[in-house]
């Protein structure tokens, strides 16, 4: 694959449009954060140490469905996990993992359900994410992730990583980011009501809107 002509040149097109729409909205800072999109010969992921502020299509990598690294810079540490999520999800195209402010703070938060680390608290919640599990921690770039992740994402199309950040799948590249500007704003929600009475959607409502 060389990064040229038709079908390729306009999927690196859509992914540098995510990571730029994501990086001017404050949904991710500095070189953190990664997404991803299926090819043919695996996906295009953004490369390790770039912004998605800054990162051009050329600079994208190419890496098989097994982690392999097949053309272009070095991905992104967190490869394998994108890797993992689309092995395990043949109807998700693409991947999108940010360290996004609210998400995270939840991630920190002690106590929280590992079936689900936020509530239904809207229908779009329920609707685009549904349940969010929560991951054990790993330090960024652990491969030991790999099992627990591709395992998760067999049934959930999102996760959260302890003390890190959402990952999530759609698909495509607007699914995938739709889903994931949700979660952050149910998460916003969830720590603005900090301390104060809630009524989630019930379980029965819940289902009826689950993705």
């Amino acid at each position: 694959m060389n990064g040229t002509g038709g079908a390729d040149d306009a999927l690196r097109r859509q992914v540098v449009e995510c990571a730029r729409s994501l990086f001017s909205r404050g949904l991710t800072h500095g070189s953190t954060g990664n997404i991803s999109a299926r090819t043919p010969e695996g996906f295009l992921i953004t490369p390790t140490g770039s912004s998605l502020g800054t990162v051009t299509p050329a600079e994208l990598s190419l890496v098989a469905l097994d982690g392999t690294h097949r053309a272009g810079p070095k991905p992104s540490k967190e490869a394998f996990l994108h890797a993992a999520v689309l092995r395990a999800r043949p109807d998700a195209n693409a991947v999108v993992h940010t360290h996004s402010t609210h998400a995270a703070a939840v991630s920190c938060l002690a106590g929280l359900d590992p079936a689900g680390a936020l509530p239904p608290l809207t229908a779009y919640f329920a609707m685009r994410v549904g349940s969010l599990p929560l991951l054990p921690y790993h330090a960024p770039g652990d491969t030991a992730l790999e099992e627990v992740a591709e395992r998760t994402a067999r049934t959930h199309r999102a996760m959260l990583l302890s003390n890190h950040g959402p990952v999530v799948a759609g698909v495509d590249l607007s699914a995938a980011t739709d889903a994931l500007e949700e979660l952050e704003e149910t998460a916003k929600l969830h720590l603005l009501l900090n301390g104060h009475p809630t009524r989630p959607l019930t379980a029965d409502e819940a289902a009826r809107l689950a993705p």
